[in-house]
């Protein structure tokens, strides 16, 4: 039976569920294969392939963290595959994904109450005892399988995820992030640190940058800019690539509250730059952008864009 727990409102105003602690024998499916990527296992696992190495060798081999884009695989795919590089699967037994909440308005973080998450190149088994470890520590809620679906920014990193793991074991904690304050950052981020720290364990952050445009209902531009729109653009998402490279949260913030750039994952990085936080005391942490690119250069200001930048963190 599933027991309703506290109701979010979602972005045409109604109101929507998560559940209690209280899972369910169910699988999420790849809602949305066949529509932003392939839903041909043989072709997705080719494509993936060709990107994963196009990239060539991997400069951050081992990250233990990464931060990969979540549009569809013709828009964000090469991007994405800088960020997979970086993954040593020989030495991984735990995913998490942070994904941003596109479609249901929460205060918290949520988990899922599925047994396996599909894809077309593979299953991915969840890893219940750690989800279960999450919702005990009172901070946690749980997605309906409807919010689960609706949500692209985890599934995106899937097929990502199952392909480079293939033949090795693992399993996966989804954590779809709401629109958290910088004290709830900073809580979560505190307590995600110690299965950070864990070598065996990777953080995938899934977050596109800049959305651009009127249909975006952002135009903003850096107030010394002077080429094209693209251009200002890009300074403006490198400006926060380096904050976070830097592992500055409160510059971090103070970035996105003077500028209003519309990245949408800033909740997932601010959670994993709190839990860095925790761990540079006693560990070396290096973080570093590897790609960027825009689905379209924007010339002229009835034009549109979203960038994607991909990042790998070690952890030493």
């Amino acid at each position: 039976t599933q027991i309703q727990g506290p109701a979010f409102t979602n972005a045409n105003g109604s109101h929507i569920h998560v559940t209690s602690p209280c899972r369910l024998t169910m699988e999420r499916n790849a809602s949305h294969s066949g529509s932003w990527y392939t839903d041909s296992g043989p072709r997705l696992a080719a494509q993936l392939s060709g990107w994963l190495d196009a990239v060539g060798d991997a400069r951050m081999l081992g990250a233990r963290a990464i931060i990969s884009p979540h549009a569809g695989y013709s828009y964000s795919g090469p991007s994405a595959a800088h960020a997979f590089k970086q993954l040593d699967p020989s030495k991984i037994k735990r995913v998490f994904v942070l994904g941003p909440s596109h479609h249901v308005y929460l205060k918290g973080c949520a988990v899922t109450q599925t047994k396996v998450y599909n894809t077309p190149v593979g299953a991915i088994p969840i890893d219940e005892q750690i989800v279960d470890q999450l919702l005990e520590s009172g901070h946690f809620d749980q997605m309906s399988i409807e919010v689960d679906e609706d949500e692209h920014s985890i599934e995106m990193q899937l097929p990502y995820i199952a392909h480079v793991m293939a033949g090795h074991e693992f399993t996966l904690v989804p954590i779809l992030v709401g629109a958290l304050s910088d004290a709830a950052e900073e809580k979560y981020g505190q307590l995600l640190a110690p299965y950070l720290q864990d070598p065996a364990t990777a953080f995938v952050i899934s977050s596109d940058f800049c959305h651009w445009g009127s249909r975006f209902r952002y135009t903003t531009l850096p107030p010394d800019h002077s080429g094209h729109i693209h251009q200002g653009i890009e300074a403006m998402d490198r400006e926060g690539m380096t904050l976070i490279e830097q592992l500055d949260v409160d510059g971090f913030h103070a970035y996105l509250r003077r500028t209003g750039n519309t990245i949408c994952g800033r909740h997932p990085i601010g959670v994993l730059l709190n839990a860095i936080a925790v761990l540079k005391s006693e560990h070396d942490v290096q973080a570093n952008f590897l790609a960027y690119a825009q689905s379209s250069p924007c010339m002229k200001q009835t034009d549109s864009s979203v960038s994607y930048a991909a990042a790998g963190v070690t952890i030493v």
